[in-house]
């Protein structure tokens, strides 16, 4: 099966985001295809690098880019929502007062049709 799956939950919080991921996990791990993750409303939160957690907690921010960069994982952020909340990214940064942009690497910045275009091709789509 072919996964597309969407995070409307904050990083830290809810639990939203931490039960997308272990399922993501869990996908990766039986053997599906987890084409994206689509992150929306404040789940575009978990793309923020400036945040910390305490030594003792699990690194959600950490464990979406490990994700990526093991299972090749398409982590999409919604780019209208990402700037209601104060997520940029460093080339959008030219035209604010602002001197580095706080989007965690391996997400990308997107818009709502690349989200449409993985429900395309997925056979299911789950939200978070």
């Amino acid at each position: 099966m072919n996964y597309t799956i969407l995070v409307t939950g904050a990083a830290y919080g809810t639990q939203n985001a931490s039960t997308a991921f272990l399922f993501c996990k869990a996908l990766v791990e039986t053997k599906n295809i987890l084409h994206s993750v689509f992150f929306y409303c404040d789940g575009v939160l978990n793309a923020n690098n400036m945040i910390t957690p305490a030594t003792d907690e699990f690194d959600l921010i950490k464990a979406w880019q490990n994700l990526n960069k093991k299972h090749k994982v398409n982590l999409y952020v919604c780019n209208s929502a990402a700037l209601r909340r104060g997520i940029i990214e460093n080339e959008k940064i030219l035209n604010m007062n602002v001197k580095k942009g706080n989007l965690a690497p391996s997400f990308q910045i997107t818009g709502l049709l690349e989200l449409a275009n993985s429900i395309k091709i997925c056979d299911r789509i789950i939200q978070f």
